[in-house]
């Protein structure tokens, strides 16, 4: 049966929740912004999709065509704002068993490689976007705009991480006290 009185209730059984703490834009760049106007593009353009398909019987021609685009688009953006964040995927576990020189060197060389690889990228997708004259299938844009937004975003990305070098590599090897685990993305997250 139920309790009446459920003031008396263990605290095991209650829970609170907290108060979630007021938006502050200085929290996000301007990639931030960018992903969430392209996404809820993508976003619009699937609901449209699907509501001419199921439920009006006629799909309208171009909307899956622009949703693969903006998608390609939320990635190659979103890429640039998990660089600022340092959210990329990566092998924490052999920091652990490192010692904390060899960790730092390490971190260092994975960013100069990240820098290299985005730098080459952006250079090859820039080469591959002034190349391509065709235009898309069901709309009369040019397929060198998407080759051009994956330019940007491996760019922004390459600035982003030139940023990282520059404000975290002088906390890597700042001093011998730091108590700093390289690479980890919980000491240097938010590096702006």
């Amino acid at each position: 049966m139920t309790d009446p009185n459920p003031g008396d209730a263990p605290e095991s059984e209650s829970f609170e929740l907290e108060a979630e703490p007021p938006f502050d834009f200085s929290e996000f760049a301007l990639e931030d912004y960018v992903v969430l106007l392209v996404f809820w593009l993508l976003a619009l353009d699937v609901f449209a999709q699907f509501f001419t398909r199921f439920v009006l019987g006629d799909s309208i021609g171009w909307t899956e065509e622009m949703a693969r685009y903006l998608l390609i688009a939320v990635g190659f953006t979103g890429g640039a704002m998990a660089v600022r964040r340092n959210n990329h995927i990566m092998m924490e576990f052999m920091y652990r068993y490192m010692s904390d020189p060899v960790g730092r060197l390490l971190a260092s060389l994975v960013d100069v490689i990240n820098l290299v690889f985005f730098v080459i990228l952006a250079w090859l997708t820039y080469e591959v976007a002034a190349r391509t004259g065709s235009y898309m299938a069901s709309v009369d844009i040019p397929k060198s705009v998407i080759y051009y937004v994956a330019c940007a975003g491996f760019a922004l990305m390459a600035l982003r991480t030139i940023y990282r070098i520059l404000t975290v590599w002088p906390q890597r090897f700042g001093g011998a006290g730091s108590s700093h685990q390289p690479g980890s993305p919980v000491n240097e997250e938010n590096t702006r």
